[in-house]
């Protein structure tokens, strides 16, 4: 009995043993049989000849793309040349495949197509001197054969088919755009240029359903064919996209930038908040810190460029796209602390009678009101990337960080020149919360303000270049990121004095910031001025003060803040006879700044006057007062008395700026950051085999 059964189990076993290897041997054949095909292919023979079935059948077979790839990749250019026609003919088969009914065919088809182009154009990188629209399409048919890929993907993409499917459809996009480093060298997209995908794009943008699935790729393709050639000719797409005015499309295209910035800075604070207990603990998160964390912060750094620069292109070429961006909303989860109430205060009129207009500020000490409590601070675009430029902008000394940071400041730069933009940071009556991040610095703690006032976004722009000024004071000197950085507080300045817009804002804080500037640059002279024009640098400075001594009675929000600004000139009055100092010693040498270092000293005149207005007032008073030192209210008293005969000269084009012009100052820049993209994003498409898993399963178990 025991034997039987015995017998019965190992009949089973033997049974069982027999069909698996009965089913993993059908699925060799199966995979050989793919193999089969595309090995007579590639040895010059064409087998669809003798089966009318076969284009039919081929596509209802799993795409083996990376033996299509590596079996291209041992090609030589010659060999290459001489598969032209069976090349041709199966991407010209898989283009017919899009068109049918039948989505499995479809998918493989996609596939096909991906691992053809991917194969060509990396044997085009040995320079075997082929064109690769005539391996892959051929001259006399490409137009119609491309032409006809495109439409498809555009029904894809605006049509009734699976997600999955618009989604492979977008990837093959992208690994068409990005199969050459520099992608205006990429001539395939000829032919995306002519049969524009531009609108299926919007639509997605516009689309709140298939938005968070397919946008983000949506925005990375539209970016990516705004840099085509756009330097050299009339792209369609900078055009379609600077003339853009679908407000569901540009807040969608705001709304995927905004979600992944928040990813980013929610991780950055997520990781600056973890807890850690004992020496133990410490010193495991110094080591992670070290190399995981710091490998992983560059990996996210640069998986954000492709974002930064999908937000530049919308803020500089798009004037619509200003409305997207301080749009202001209720974000999805409750990360920011309820507001608290708000308080008027007058402040002091201007002699003229003019009165700046009241600021919303937060009552320190007080708990919310019924009215307030439980509220979700509202935020927009321009809040999340303030808090972002205020993470990436803390470390500059390697290349992925200073172009990181470069792009947030240029982004900042087109703002700051917007006149609505400026209409909205400046309005009282729309306040944020805005986390702004700080360096550590060996002088002072890491202090993030986990519950910020709700302000004005000026303010925290300011705040953040301020931060930037006082925190970048080093031997590797960023000259190009400081001279963006006072760019924009110049501009927002003369967006205050042009409309006598007046902020609540401690200007001491930037005053004290552009004069500890001055003191570096006059205690590094020695060897900045080896690298840098240290004098245009400090010219920038200067004309700052300047524009405050000229028109800051126009922007000031009271004469008190006009009597501090004079206040803290005639108290550093050394820092700007140094820097007085410095510039004449070198417009009387034959020096490479002479004419630099001779303007400085012709911007220095209205503050030298002042200095040497005010200066031995303060020294007669003191005297006849028999103080050997006078405190901050009885130099100011001395300053009131004293401006009627004070003089100082007019100077010209105080509050005027060059307006920011891409080309051709930026465009190695921009075509760098393309070139790092594109290599970034063809890693990331590169493998779809994850992606034609999930999308026959999906469809699978659709069908």
């Amino acid at each position: 009995m025991n034997q039987e059964s015995n017998v019965s189990v190992g009949g089973k076993e033997r049974t069982h043993s027999i069909l698996m290897r009965k089913s993993s041997t059908q699925k060799m054949v199966l995979k050989e049989k793919v193999v089969q095909i595309y090995e007579a292919f590639f040895h010059g023979e064409d087998p669809s000849t003798t089966n009318p079935n076969f284009w039919d059948e081929l596509f209802l077979l799993k795409v083996n793309t990376q033996f299509i790839e590596s079996e291209m990749d041992k090609l030589t250019g010659e060999s290459l040349l001489e598969l032209k026609e069976n090349l041709n003919l199966i991407f010209y088969r898989a283009t017919q495949a899009l068109k049918e009914d039948n989505n499995i065919r479809r998918i493989n088809a996609l596939h096909t197509l991906c691992a053809l182009v991917r194969g060509i154009f990396k044997k085009n990188h040995g320079n075997y001197g082929f064109d690769v629209i005539n391996i892959l399409v051929g001259f006399d048919s490409a137009e119609s054969i491309l032409q006809s890929l495109i439409d498809s993907i555009n029904s894809f993409l605006t049509g009734e088919c699976p997600t999955c499917l618009k989604q492979l459809a977008l990837k093959f996009m992208l690994v068409l755009v990005t199969a050459t480093d520099n992608i205006s060298q990429n001539t395939m997209l000829e032919y995306v240029l002519i049969n524009s995908v531009f609108e299926p794009l919007v639509q997605i943008l516009g689309n709140r359903n298939q938005r968070p699935v397919l946008g983000q790729d949506a925005v990375l393709l539209l970016t990516l064919l705004v840099q085509y050639r756009k330097y050299e000719s009339a792209n369609p797409y900078v055009v379609k996209l600077s003339i853009l005015d679908d407000e569901l499309a540009l807040t969608g295209y705001a709304q995927i930038v905004s979600h992944l910035l928040s990813e980013f800075n929610r991780d950055y604070v997520n990781q600056s908040e973890e807890p850690s207990t004992g020496w133990f603990s410490a010193l495991a998160s110094m080591v992670g810190s070290m190399f995981v964390g710091e490998e992983k912060k560059m990996e996210l750094m640069r998986a954000n460029d492709s974002l930064l620069l999908a937000l530049y292109e919308a803020v500089h070429l798009n004037r619509n796209f200003i409305t997207a961006l301080t749009h202001s909303h209720t974000p999805t989860s409750a990360t920011t602390p309820p507001s608290s109430p708000v308080i008027s205060t007058a402040p002091t009129p201007f002699p003229d009678g003019s009165t700046p207009p009241s600021p919303t500020q937060d009552k320190p000490g007080s708990p919310p009101t019924q009215a307030t409590c439980n509220v979700t601070q509202p935020t927009n675009l321009l809040v999340t990337f303030l808090q972002y430029s205020s993470i990436v902008t803390q470390e500059t000394k390697d290349p992925t960080r200073y172009n990181n940071a470069k792009l947030c400041l240029i982004i900042l730069t087109c703002i700051a020149e917007d006149q609505y933009a400026n209409s909205i940071m400046h309005d009282a009556n729309m306040t944020f919360r805005v986390l702004l991040h700080k360096m550590p610095m060996r002088h002072r703690k890491v202090t993030t303000e986990l519950n910020p006032p709700s302000r004005p976004l000026i303010c925290s722009l300011i705040d953040l270049m301020v931060e930037f000024i006082l925190s970048h004071l080093m031997k590797t000197f960023p000259m190009e990121l400081y001279l963006r950085c006072l760019g924009i507080i110049h501009r927002v300045l003369c967006y205050q004095k042009k409309l006598r817009v007046r902020i609540q804002y401690p200007w001491k804080l930037l005053w004290t910031a552009l004069i500890n500037l001055l003191k570096f640059l006059l205690a590094n002279e020695s060897q900045l001025v080896k690298k840098h024009n240290i004098f245009h640098l400090a010219s920038k400075v200067v004309n700052i003060f300047n524009l405050f001594v000229t028109y800051g009675d126009t922007f000031l929000p009271n004469p008190t803040s006009y009597d501090e600004l004079y206040y803290e000139i005639i108290r550093m009055h050394q820092v700007f006879d140094n820097v007085y100092s410095m510039a004449l010693r070198y417009t009387t040498t034959e020096s490479e700044y002479k004419d630099s270092a001779a303007k400085l000293t012709n911007h220095l005149v209205n503050i030298r006057a002042i200095i040497n207005h005010f200066s031995p007032k303060v020294d007669s008073w003191a005297a006849a007062n028999h103080l050997s030192s006078l405190t901050e209210e009885q130099v100011l008293e001395v300053v009131r008395g004293n401006y009627d005969t004070l003089t100082l000269k007019l100077q010209d084009s105080l509050d005027q700026f060059e307006r920011y012009s891409e080309k051709p100052r930026e465009t190695a820049f921009f075509t760098n950051q393309v070139r790092t993209i594109i290599c970034d994003v063809r890693k990331s498409v590169n493998n779809l085999s994850a992606l034609q898993h999930d999308v026959l399963q999906e469809l699978s178990s659709a069908s």
